[in-house]
């Protein structure tokens, strides 16, 4: 059906405005008795009244399309933290690739509306109900907008006003504890406008999943804002029995810097050279092992693949014997001896160039036949040998100093675990950890577009031992 003229339509439904010319222009009729001139001033009327009715039906509908829509900022040019880690780490980009570059919709959207589920952004661009009004065109409606589009400056996107009533991400709600708190933040060993770094306790899982009730990026969210709206994000992991630095950046753009600065490191070391290329980001692990290595020190280069067993009901990571296999994952690890025990037992540095799944572990216990004490997932037999070690008499009467345990809200079993006791902890913890300013460079690249960043100061962080770590340090030095 055809539409109307809306000026044609709104004269035939009003009738008594014809009332209303005649009533205004008895002087008129006095004054002459030309019919014309009535007709004239009918029309005059009639159309200043539907150009005023038109138009305030206009407003009134660009108003009420306005209240179905939530406006977000206007885009501005942005850092891109994943070319700009990639810069930092020294890795050539594209000529079309800067630290400047484009931001689709979808990833403006969740920047500026981080507590709406990505299942649901996801779902408002895949069924075309996002909007963008562009700034380089006048007057022009908002128009539906793809999630890969990229965005100019002062583009707004629009989303459906209903995005506000629907829940954000599902969070299982703990009432906060004040012991809670006071554990969370004496983790914290160094914090500045863009990173935190924390000295991770034994036992404690870094992300959340089935069957995990507490997981540190949940605390971290809960008690680690410190005014930000943004909570913390992970940039790397730590297996959940294993201890020390863990970094997590402020902000979005801080933690993809970082994510693709951990990234490339693990690419890089493929073809670097080994002795002579400047690391940017260096980790060294403290474990203790059963056994000794028969070479004080070396590089590990053995390429690590996935094992399924029992019917897909568990895995575990090997050494793979056929380098070229699909699941093979190149994985390099430097070690040397820090101390060694007549008891069986070596102290051992380890500094992983690349950043696979237990790499650590599976190169200690396959590589250097010495599974790291607590590893009873690759070192199960090596345990059932092992003898159960009473605390020294020199440690108990000679006064030698155990370090305090901390408070333990979360049931984490931090007073016990070492060699000493039955069933000893993992002895692995992340103890140093070199990696560049981030806060130093996202400053330089937000001044100069161009800046060099491959001379960004670095940060050199050291965790100190765990409770049960330190106490078999202390016994096997007694």
């Amino acid at each position: 059906m055809k539409t109307q003229n809306p000026r044609r339509t709104t004269v035939m439904a009003r009738p008594w405005l014809f009332r209303r010319v005649v009533h205004r222009s008895r002087q008129l009729f006095a004054a002459s008795d030309d019919v014309q001139t009535l007709y004239s001033a009918f029309y005059r009327f009639q159309c200043h009244y539907a150009t005023t009715v038109t138009d305030a039906q206009v407003c009134n509908r660009n108003e009420n399309e306005k209240a179905k829509w939530l406006t977000l900022p206007p885009f501005t040019a942005t850092v891109n933290g994943a070319a700009l880690g990639r810069e930092i780490a020294g890795v050539k980009m594209d000529v079309n690739e800067n630290s400047a570059n484009t931001m689709t919709a979808l990833k403006w959207v969740q920047r500026c509306c981080p507590e709406l589920p990505k299942s649901l952004v996801q779902k408002l661009f895949r069924l075309r109900q996002v909007r963008r009004d562009s700034s380089n065109v006048e007057e022009q409606r908002p128009k539906r907008v793809s999630a890969k589009e990229s965005m100019n400056v002062g583009d707004r996107i629009f989303l459906p006003i209903t995005v506000q009533k629907f829940p954000s991400e599902k969070v299982v709600y703990y009432p906060s504890s004040e012991e809670e708190r006071k554990f969370v933040h004496s983790l914290e060993l160094y914090k500045d406008a863009e990173i935190i770094v924390v000295n991770k306790p034994p036992g404690m899982p870094v992300q959340g999943g089935i069957g995990i009730k507490r997981s540190l990026d949940e605390l971290a969210a809960k008690y680690m804002r410190h005014q930000y709206s943004e909570a913390p994000r992970l940039v790397h992991r730590l297996d959940r029995d294993c201890s020390g630095l863990l970094v997590m950046g402020r902000t979005q753009l801080s933690a993809s810097a970082l994510h693709s600065i951990f990234r490339e490191k693990t690419f890089d070391s493929q073809n670097e050279d080994l002795e002579s290329k400047k690391r940017i980001l260096q980790k060294k692990y403290w474990a203790l092992v059963i056994g000794c290595p028969r070479r004080s020190g070396g590089i590990i280069s053995a390429p690590l693949g996935k094992l399924v067993l029992d019917n897909g009901k568990s895995e575990r990571i090997t050494i793979m014997s056929d380098v070229r296999a699909p699941s093979a994952q190149y994985a390099v690890t430097e070690y040397r001896i820090i101390g060694s025990s007549e008891k069986g037992y070596t102290w051992l540095e380890l500094s992983p160039l690349t950043g696979r799944k237990h790499q650590l572990r599976v190169h200690c216990a396959e590589a250097l036949g010495t599974p790291i004490v607590g590893d009873y997932k690759y070192g199960w037999q090596a345990h059932r040998k092992l003898k159960h070690l009473p605390l020294p008499t020199s440690v108990l009467n000679l006064g030698v100093e155990i370090p305090r345990q901390k408070p333990d809200p979360f049931n984490l079993r931090l007073g016990n675990g070492s060699i000493s006791d039955k069933q000893p902890h993992l002895h692995l913890h992340c103890k140093e950890m070199v990696l560049p300013n981030i806060s130093q460079a996202l400053q330089r690249a937000q001044v100069v577009s161009d800046a060099d960043l491959v001379d960004v100061e670095s940060i050199k962080l050291v965790a100190p031992l765990p409770f049960h770590m330190q106490k078999s340090w202390d016994c096997l030095s007694a």
